[in-house]
């Protein structure tokens, strides 16, 4: 049951993102500039996911242990996301949502492949199979598909 819960809460995740570009991309046309739109955007979800990091070591009595990690991978993410989120503001209105998310799965999937199978950042070692290569293969058709038809 929780396995089904996590993928469920991926799923309204793909959703959302799918929703948030469009919505970027009107706030781009709207701002004029669409790298504003990504700086509001993050400013919106950095406030948001602030909030949530507070109340969450406050209700579990964790503090935050900003020492931690590596200095790099405290704005690594973040210029990713950014990259991701400016991308989606410029791709959205050219090539449609659709087409946008799909090329976005694929990459992910991709790079997915690509960082399992190096146990990037110390993730657990997945190889690459034919039925994860075959997955991947599908989903380009059907990125292409929803591109070109």
């Amino acid at each position: 049951m929780d396995s089904l819960l996590w993928a469920l809460m991926g799923v309204i995740a793909g959703a959302c993102i799918a929703a948030q570009a469009p919505i970027n991309a009107s706030l781009g046309r709207a701002l004029e500039v669409p790298v504003a739109a990504a700086a509001v955007s993050f400013l919106a979800g950095g406030i948001a996911l602030w909030a949530l990091a507070f109340l969450f070591s406050y209700l579990t009595s964790t503090p935050i242990n900003y020492g931690a990690p590596a200095p790099w991978t405290f704005v690594a993410g973040g210029l990713l996301g950014a990259f991701y989120v400016f991308s989606n503001i410029t791709l959205t209105p050219l090539m449609g949502a659709a087409a946008v998310m799909a090329l976005s799965v694929t990459g992910q999937l991709i790079g997915g492949l690509f960082l399992d199978k190096i146990g990037f950042m110390g993730m657990a070692v997945r190889e690459i199979s034919v039925g994860r290569i075959a997955g991947a293969v599908l989903l380009v058709a059907g990125a292409v598909m929803i591109r070109v038809l």
